[in-house]
């Protein structure tokens, strides 16, 4: 799982430009609130909107996600239930502080999902 890329990924870099090209500037891979350990991938802290773009294996994709099968599927079906579990409770905690939170699948469309967060961000600077 070292292999696995934490951040700076094609569909997160791929999302940055894309939102950069409609005029934002956001911080990069950083906490939204201080004090809880809860990393999201573009972070636009005046307008308090978070962004967390999810890989559909590693966060159990409807569309996409495929059941691993053989010696280490228990584990891989613990880890990501885990993971479902971590990103509801990450959802809970930014919105009681106030925060808007998006999440995008890696096999959105990026330009929709620029102007999904544009949208967002705008809306919540008026």
């Amino acid at each position: 799982m070292r292999a696995n890329r934490g951040r700076d990924t094609r569909p997160e870099r791929a999302l940055r430009s894309a939102v950069h090209a409609l005029g934002l500037r956001y911080r990069v891979a950083a906490r939204p609130i201080k004090n809880v350990r809860r990393t999201a991938d573009l972070v636009f802290p005046r307008a308090k909107v978070a962004v967390f773009l999810d890989g559909c294996f590693w966060h159990g994709c409807h569309e996409h996600h495929r059941p691993a099968t053989g010696a280490t599927s228990e584990f891989w079906k613990t880890k990501i239930e885990d993971n479902k579990r971590r990103d509801a409770d990450t959802d809970q905690r930014l919105r009681a502080a106030g925060w808007d939170v998006i999440r995008v699948w890696e096999h959105e469309a990026t330009d929709l999902a620029a102007h999904r967060v544009a949208e967002a961000v705008k809306a919540r600077q008026r």
